[in-house]
């Protein structure tokens, strides 16, 4: 097409964000099936500093197959840019003291900037599945899947760490466990960002995904801030954060956007960096930080099989036809249905063909009652369904 090309080889999908932030063009583009089966690819798109979404990539699909575009004769620059990213990084981010970090990457391409840059904080790092294989031969790269974190949690556990962090197959997105091995879910990691936050903001606006904890958005108003609840997907999550000015935004999936210091980019390894220059502020153990914030019983991310053609009719028909008396409905991405004493969702996948659920309760007895409320109003409108629980 006639554009120069600078190829930064093989980076994280945030170094790429950050390439595009710091050069002229303010434009990239990444190949990568993120946290996907190894035989899954994509692409992700920033023009003129804009992730490209839905409507957008579709259109660009069209003129691609269309050869609607210019013809001409470009160059390729290579450049290296990780050590530009890690100083970048270590000049904005402190810790008080040293920590002992075990670190998993999931064979993802994490492995190149992760361990470098925790070791240049000067963590005491110890790797797990840190070498780059894109076949990932031990787990998925995906650490809002408690089953891919459970050699971490025992590594953590058996080297006596003081924190666990996994990232996926782009890094970014980060998972954090406790000292104990407790998993730490990521609307809660992004509640202890907000109340964080808020002590140097008041009044600002914190953008998160329908999937979070209600206890998030409760935080966020006790603390000062406004919470804005918005449609699950890291380029929706990052349009409207821009849209209302919002320094922090964050989603169930680990995707966390931090404004306030940086670029407003998903970036699961600089959020680890902050996440960890939070915690050595005082002496507390990572455990005892989070215990400090509510928290429930609630389940994973739930899928539920349907035929891609039916998903989206499937939401349509429950929010018109099922009856949840004494909550409070929420139609922005799929139903979710809000009580005082928990909630519970069920939307259509962004990108495969599942309907996806989360429940949450503040005791076992309130998630059972909330779930058996969605499985009985679910299995009216189609018997077939196969509900996972």
């Amino acid at each position: 097409t006639g554009c120069n090309v600078v190829n930064i080889d093989e980076v994280t999908t945030p170094i790429l964000y950050y390439a595009a932030a710091i050069m002229e063009s303010h434009s990239g583009v990444m190949l990568s099936g993120s946290h996907n089966p190894p035989n899954y690819n994509g692409i992700k798109i920033v023009i003129g500093g804009e992730t490209l979404y839905g409507d957008a990539i579709q259109e660009l699909y069209k003129r691609i197959i269309k050869k609607d575009f210019k013809f001409g004769s470009g160059k390729v620059n290579q450049i290296e840019i990780i050590d530009d990213y890690l100083q970048r990084v270590t000049s904005d981010v402190k810790l008080s003291r040293s920590l002992k970090v075990i670190i998993d990457c999931g064979n993802g391409v994490g492995g190149l900037v992760a361990p470098r840059l925790f070791r240049m904080l000067g963590c005491d790092v110890t790797e797990l599945y840190c070498e780059v294989d894109g076949n990932f031969p031990h787990h998925q790269p995906d650490p809002s899947v408690p089953k891919n974190l459970e050699e971490l949690v025992a590594l953590v556990k058996s080297k006596k760490a003081d924190v666990g962090l996994a990232f996926d197959g782009d890094a970014d997105r980060v998972g954090v466990v406790t000292e104990k091995g407790e998993i730490i879910a990521a609307d809660r990691l992004l509640m202890l960002f907000a109340i964080d936050f808020l002590t140097r903001h008041p009044g600002m606006t914190v953008t998160f995904d329908v999937k979070c904890t209600r206890h998030l958005a409760e935080q966020i108003t006790k603390h000062g801030g406004v919470p804005l609840m918005y449609k699950t997907g890291h380029s929706l999550i990052k349009s409207k954060m821009k849209e209302f000015g919002s320094l922090l935004a964050g989603e169930l999936s680990g995707h966390m956007f931090i404004k306030e210091r940086w670029f407003g980019f998903d970036d699961g390894i600089y959020v680890a960096a902050r996440f960890l220059e939070m915690l050595t502020k005082d002496k507390k153990s990572c455990s005892e930080v989070f215990a400090e914030l509510p928290d429930s019983v609630n389940t994973p991310e739930l899928k539920v099989p349907v035929a891609e053609s039916q998903k989206f009719t499937i939401i349509e028909k429950l929010i018109k036809e099922a009856q949840f008396p004494g909550g409070r409905i929420t139609t922005i991405d799929g139903l979710r249905v809000d009580y005082d004493n928990g909630f519970g969702l069920i939307r259509s996948s962004n990108t495969t063909p599942y309907l996806t659920m989360r429940f949450e309760g503040d005791t076992k007895a309130d998630l059972e009652r909330i779930h058996s409320i969605f499985k009985e109003q679910l299995l009216k409108l189609d018997p077939d369904l196969q509900l996972p629980i």
